[in-house]
């Protein structure tokens, strides 16, 4: 790492090779192996936020777009969390906000009938991918707080699982706006 002349500190090594022995370094200097629950939850995070940046280069509405980009801050702020155990940087806050934009973005759709397929448009089709990696990430985080370690935030949990729920209403609105019929379960009897 290298100081860039404004005071931050920049990766200028990529390659370490310091992981070959199948542990990671974590943000405290602990050393764990790869398949740490820790890290797991830090890989689901990282796949999560990936597609979530496929999603925002799909040209969503840019009201859509900004709300994204919050979210892949905050996704960034939970592995900041978990690559420094006992650290705190979500709050309730956080969930209230990403609570009250699922809200508002679900005011805008008709009431649900019957279940949704996920598909349609295909940037609906990836935000029910992405919300499947949130819950996946959920899952992680669960599993790695079920370890005993007591340093999951719960916040940050209760965070991924209303981000699920706002990636669903956002991929029913995303249909919506793009006049994109939004596929449906039909019951085995009626197909």
């Amino acid at each position: 790492m290298s100081d860039d002349g404004n005071g931050k500190t920049r990766i200028n090594r990529v390659i370490t090779r310091s992981g070959d022995d199948g542990r990671t370094g974590l943000a405290d200097g602990t050393r764990v192996a790869k398949d740490h629950p820790r890290i797991q939850a830090l890989g689901s995070l990282d796949e999560l936020n990936s597609a979530l940046g496929v999603l925002r280069a799909k040209g969503l509405d840019p009201d859509l777009d900004g709300l994204l980009e919050t979210v892949q801050q905050l996704m960034f702020d939970l592995g900041g969390e978990l690559a420094v155990p006992g650290t705190v940087t979500l709050t309730e806050e956080d969930l209230v906000e990403m609570e009250s934009q699922a809200d508002t973005l679900n005011a805008e759709l008709p009431p649900l009938r019957e279940f949704v397929l996920p598909g349609g448009h295909p940037a609906a089709a990836w935000c029910h991918h992405c919300r499947t990696l949130a819950r996946h990430a959920e899952r992680d985080l669960v599993t790695l707080a079920n370890t005993g370690d007591d340093t999951v935030n719960p916040e940050s949990r209760a965070l991924l699982n209303r981000l699920g729920d706002l990636l669903f209403v956002m991929a029913r609105l995303i249909n919506q706006r793009t006049g994109t019929p939004e596929p449906q379960w039909v019951q085995r009897r009626d197909r």
